[in-house]
């Protein structure tokens, strides 16, 4: 027999679930069980909640909001309510009321046990704790805002970049006047290579608050990513000549100074934030990023003081360590500074988490698919333009040294480490070809010669924010591009490629001593950094087998010992000719965001070719990982090796 919906089933959690289920499909039901639970327990929350929310499907929403009003009122801090109060005007359309009422819902949620355990969570850098009670709350209460926000959070530090983008959406689709909502949008939007959608995200905050510090920053950071670095500089010296004390706001001005090139001054803004905020590991750290710099015996003994104490947290003590690791490297002090090097990688390693084995799994994948035949059979489409020039590899290979001797040419642009081919990336990556295997790389066999040429086009449109000059060519400087090149060959097949190499122990070293300020997830484990090489060098092994001369191979070592000859052959395969305003790179005003901006703005140096040799007691794990493409470089090993 059929329970009657008009009737309470079973115990009270079971009459609620039932009226929960017949709100979509038969909300009159659910406002006859929401009724019959309220005869037989006057007052009970719940089914105060359920009833109201069945009269806004029913059409009703002036009853249904004075029904959850009752216990507005009996308890203003009842965040559900305002949370049901909300939904009940968005249903109806009045999106204004439902923005205000979401936004008490937020006030009052303040004390929530579950988002605050969180917001703790989030506080201590424990993202494995923070994210199941935020699933959970919201498969309960889907419009929850707060969670939404901070579900976002959690996507957003483990690089999750499109999880959090939709999320924080969402969250503003629903409060559109969720302030700090709109403010992380932004800030995700910013580090999603979207800084024109960030701008205009940020500008809407800052009509309503102009002087805000944090949009302040937030813009100033947008347009140094813009390259407009003028800009960003202007709206610092307004910031910090209202706000003098504010480190974090001098530690960014430090960023954008040495960009342009301003060392000094950027020291200058570095010392200011240290001055105010002494564990302050990240202005720490930018000091020693700048390689040419070097600290005195009274930063190493604060160094050492910061580190020793408590109260700090896991990303100042992490930047810390890397300061103080790169000052005893300076001092010859190699294994303590190894030691150092060591722990701010394990701090950084236990955050982002890295998995060598879908790296190895991915590139099998493409030598698999993108043989000479997959090529062959795809001749036609892709856009034609030869505006792009992709400089790949690993980071610390001297990527930014070739960068910075072509961008020095009078046809060439250098812009930065861009993102807009990953983002097109991961769209593939999402779709599944019709009977076919979803993902990347498996998605670009099921790409037709217009699909081709569009995404050449879109690649072309979304960097062209980066763009400030006319010449007709510009730099792509993202390393990682290298797992692309198949994608380059079919969406850009005029594109320029070089792959910059360096000695596997060298390249590999230094970026386990380089903290990077986002990506680059395999650089904090020795063992990870050197299978990621190999697997680096067996892709690139494949494509010049398969598409023999495509990229050219610029060696480093090769580089500092003849660069007149080097210099030469690379702008041959660009298709430029000579000039020698490229053999004095070093003059080249440009911006510089990478970590060897100080060090291309002087002439090449050969010393740093063997520097790897100080740290070889400690790199056993890095060659052993390396195997064969350490004893080969740097030709490749046969394909069979890797």
């Amino acid at each position: 027999m059929t329970a009657d919906p008009s009737e309470p089933v079973g115990s009270l959690a079971v009459a609620l679930a039932h009226g929960a289920r017949m709100l979509e499909p038969a909300p009159s039901r659910a406002k006859a069980q929401a009724e019959e639970i309220l005869r037989q327990i006057p007052g009970q929350r719940d089914a105060i909640l359920l009833l109201g929310r069945a009269l806004g499907a029913m059409g009703e929403p002036t009853a249904g909001a004075a029904t959850v009003r009752q216990l507005i009122e009996r308890d203003p801090q009842d965040a559900g309510a305002w949370r049901t109060l909300a939904d009940i005007f968005h249903l109806a359309g009045d999106i204004a009321a439902a923005d205000a009422a979401h936004t008490e819902a937020v006030r009052a949620g303040v004390a929530d046990p579950t988002l605050v355990a969180a917001a703790l969570a989030l506080r201590e850098g424990r993202l494995a704790a923070a994210e199941p009670g935020l699933r959970a709350r919201l498969k309960s209460e889907p419009t929850d805002v707060a969670a939404i926000r901070m579900l976002a959070e959690v996507a957003a530090q483990i690089g999750r970049y499109e999880d959090a983008v939709n999320l924080l959406a969402r969250c503003l689709e629903l409060n559109p006047g969720f302030h700090e909502a709109r403010r992380a949008y932004a800030q995700v939007l910013l580090r999603h290579e979207r800084p024109l959608d960030a701008l205009a995200e940020v500008e809407r905050l800052m009509a309503l608050s102009p002087k805000d510090v944090g949009y302040c920053m937030l813009k100033a950071a947008i347009l140094a990513k813009l390259g407009d670095h003028d800009g960003a500089i202007r709206l610092y010296d307004d910031l910090l000549a209202q706000l003098p004390g504010n480190p974090k706001g001098w530690m960014s001005y430090g960023h954008v100074l040495k960009t342009v090139g301003r060392r000094a001054d950027g020291v200058a803004a570095y010392r200011r934030a240290l001055e105010q905020a002494p564990q302050l590991g990240e202005a720490w750290w930018s000091l020693a990023n700048l390689k040419t710099f070097r600290f005195d015996a009274g930063d190493i003994a604060m160094l050492r003081a910061q580190l020793a104490r408590t109260d700090l947290d896991p990303d100042d003590r992490l930047h810390l360590h890397f300061a103080l690791a790169k000052a005893l490297e300076d001092e010859a002090h190699f294994a303590e500074s190894f030691e150092h090097y060591s722990r701010g990688n394990a701090i950084r390693r236990s955050q982002r988490g890295y998995e060598p084995r879908e790296t190895t799994d991915f590139v099998q994948r493409s030598r698999s698919l993108l043989d000479q035949a997959f090529f062959a059979e795809r001749r036609g489409g892709g856009c034609p333009a030869r505006d792009p020039i992709f400089i790949v590899g690993l980071p610390r290979s001297g990527s930014t040294l070739v960068e910075q001797i072509l961008s020095s040419h009078s046809q060439v642009e250098g812009t930065a480490e861009l993102a807009d081919l990953t983002s097109i990336v991961r769209r593939l990556g999402a779709r599944r070809p019709p009977g076919g295997e979803p993902g990347y790389p498996q998605i670009l066999a099921a790409l037709s010669p217009a699909d081709r040429t569009a995404l050449g086009e879109e690649y072309l449109e979304r960097t062209r924010a980066q763009r400030k000059t006319d010449r007709p060519l510009f730099i792509d400087k993202l390393p990682n591009n290298w797992m692309h090149v198949g994608l380059i060959q079919l969406i850009l097949p005029k594109a320029t490629i070089i792959d910059a190499r360096r000695h596997p122990l060298a390249c590999c070293l230094s970026g386990f001593k380089q903290h990077f300020a986002r990506g680059q997830a395999f650089s904090y484990g020795l063992e990870d950094i050197g299978l990621y090489y190999r697997d680096y060098v067996a892709l690139m092994a494949h494509f010049d087998a398969v598409l023999p001369g495509r990229a050219h191979r610029v060696i480093y070592e090769r580089m500092v010992a003849d660069t007149e000859g080097e210099v030469r052959r690379l702008l041959a395969h660009v298709g430029l000719a000579f000039e020698p305003a490229c053999l004095e790179f070093w003059t080249n005003d440009r911006a510089v965001r990478t970590a060897s901006s100080e060090q291309v703005r002087q002439p090449i140096f050969g010393d740093a070719v063997e520097h790897w040799r100080n740290f070889e007691p400690w790199l056993e794990p890095l060659k052993s990982a390396l195997g064969p493409v350490l004893a080969s470089y740097p030709e490749a090993p046969a394909c069979d090796e890797l």
